[in-house]
């Protein structure tokens, strides 16, 4: 019996210490951070990845050693890994790194989209964007209904509310426009909703076109409700807006950075110094304080304006007091 028994001891005993051993290993590979470079790594895990999948791919660029250890880390944490782009910091351990995969955190990204751009503009901006998927071409308008009508877009100028959106690698420039536009209407429809009482408009639309103009015309932040008031007045007269940036939006590419009196004198749609009332379409994106300042012009009795030299404007309620700021202006007084 003893012959029997002090062998089957010292096999368990080998057992036991080779099981210890196993484990003790297990425990160092649970807290040895993978070979990272110190400023971290950028991976992509491709869609359908597995845990084997993604090991076969570390172990490739030499971050990490595959074997049995990972095979029983994901045994006893079994996971399902979301495809994406993830940042891998210095200091990842296998269990961290397959948390992380499992996540979702994957890496957002910004676009900035600028008060005052037009559509072109902000077409050019997210083509500019090497991680999205582009489907609009800034070289080809023509594509561009089509594809904005999915959005419910039919007329894409100033639709769009100036914003960063944050993005993911695998976004498309139509999501990031479809949030854009959504955004842009319930801000809209907001400042419609609390608009003051007798504004000379009809319809959003004139909130959003006026709230455009004003975009265009100054950057100045107390002066957009001034600005706001002056138009909202001439529009009650039945007085010409005339304002220099839609006539430029209605030259196009044809203007040429200085605004002649030929081309005051040219009338097209967009014309405020040949046609009354608002033009048809707004001419850029307003951010959300020229939407809010055209809903809301401060009251008073300036009808124009002109730059002061200075940043900003002066206004004047009388045609004598406006020509007298603007010979200031040109250095005739």
């Amino acid at each position: 019996m003893k012959r029997i028994l002090l062998p089957a001891a010292l096999l368990l005993l080998l057992g036991a210490a080779a099981a210890w051993t196993a484990w003790a290993q297990y425990q160092r590979f649970l807290q040895t951070p993978l070979d990272l470079p110190r400023e971290g790594y950028l991976f992509i895990l491709a869609p359908g990845s597995h845990g084997a999948d993604i090991v076969a791919e570390l172990s490739a660029m030499g971050f990490t050693q595959s074997g049995w250890e990972w095979r029983l880390l994901m045994r006893l944490e079994p996971q399902v890994y979301r495809a994406g782009e993830y940042r891998l910091d210095h200091g990842l351990k296998p269990r961290e790194l397959l948390e992380k995969f499992a996540s979702g955190w994957v890496v957002q990204h910004r676009v900035t989209l600028v008060e005052g751009w037009t559509f072109r503009q902000v077409v050019a901006a997210l083509g500019a964007q090497p991680l999205l998927e582009q489907r609009l071409d800034p070289l080809d308008p023509a594509q561009w209904p089509e594809l904005l009508s999915d959005l419910g877009v039919d007329e894409p100028e100033g639709w769009f509310l100036p914003e960063t959106y944050l993005f993911v690698r695998g976004d498309s420039d139509l999501d990031i426009l479809a949030r854009a536009h959504l955004a842009m209407q319930e801000t809209l429809a907001l400042a419609w909703a609390s608009r003051d009482e007798g504004l000379p408009l009809e319809t959003p639309h004139e909130l959003l076109i006026l709230a455009s103009i004003i975009e265009k015309e100054t950057g100045v932040e107390d002066e957009r409700a001034q600005i706001a008031g002056v138009f909202t007045r001439r529009l009650r007269k039945g007085m010409r807006l005339q304002t220099d940036p839609t006539v430029i939006y209605g030259l196009g590419s044809s203007f040429d950075g200085d605004l002649r009196r030929r081309d005051l004198e040219a009338d097209t749609p967009y014309n405020t110094y040949t046609r009354r009332g608002l033009p048809p379409t707004p001419i850029a994106m307003p951010g959300r304080a020229s939407i809010l300042a055209a809903a809301h012009p401060a009251p008073g009795d300036a009808l124009f304006f002109v730059a002061n030299g200075n940043g900003g404007h002066t206004f004047s309620a009388t045609l004598e007091e406006h020509q007298a700021a603007v010979n200031k202006l040109l250095g005739k007084e």
